[in-house]
């Protein structure tokens, strides 16, 4: 496997988009580590991102036609992954929804390329599923079909049963979900690194009792 995962792993810590301590995620659980893809918010860190993306697109060896980013932090991610994409030879098709149906000029919740063919939805993670399953239900009802879905981190926690969040969209929706990075990569970022010992621990305890 390509160590662009790891990579990734310590782009987001150098950038605190994933950090280590104690934070309450919503199902009410304390965490110790939090990851928070908002924060790549300059166009350099975005750049860098969507080039992860990119690669794990191509390493995952993901066959579509458009990419699309659901609103409102899809957005970014789809336009440019398609740009880091284009730089590495695979010109593809973008588009994006409206979270408002406009009524005046091009009308319409869709803004970019028409919905066609196998759609690919890039987002920044998987929680509740929500998003992926309005994406799909967009995605189908203009005749096109969800062929799967990139994530930048797979938490591989269970939700409200014994699935993780990415183990229920994938069962349900029958596509794939591709992640730059999962919790595995996480946990081998953190052996690599013996100052970071307490969060090991911390985080394979976590692991151990919400992990899948």
């Amino acid at each position: 496997m390509s160590d662009f995962r790891q990579d990734f792993i310590q782009f987001a810590v150098n950038r605190n988009v994933l950090c280590f301590g104690e934070f309450k995620t919503k199902a009410g659980r304390m965490s110790p580590y939090f990851f928070n893809a908002g924060l790549f918010s300059d166009g350099e860190s975005l750049r860098q991102l969507a080039q992860f993306y990119a690669k794990a697109i191509l390493s995952a060896k993901l066959e579509f036609d458009v990419l699309f980013g659901p609103a409102y932090k899809g957005i970014p991610l789809a336009a440019a992954t398609a740009m880091a994409l284009a730089e590495n030879g695979h010109n593809v098709p973008f588009s994006y929804n409206r979270k408002e149906t406009k009524d005046h000029g091009e009308g319409g919740n869709i803004v970019g390329a028409t919905l066609k063919g196998r759609i690919l939805i890039i987002d920044d993670v998987i929680s509740a599923g929500t998003s992926v399953r309005e994406s799909v239900e967009l995605i189908r009802a203009n005749q096109a079909t969800p062929c799967g879905v990139v994530i930048a981190l797979d938490r591989m926690e269970r939700g409200g049963g014994e699935l993780s969040a990415v183990q229920e969209v994938t069962q349900s929706y029958d596509i794939p979900v591709v992640s730059i990075a999962s919790l595995d990569n996480l946990l081998a970022y953190l052996q690599d690194h013996p100052e970071m010992a307490q969060n090991l621990q911390a985080v394979s305890a976590y692991r151990a009792s919400y992990g899948i």
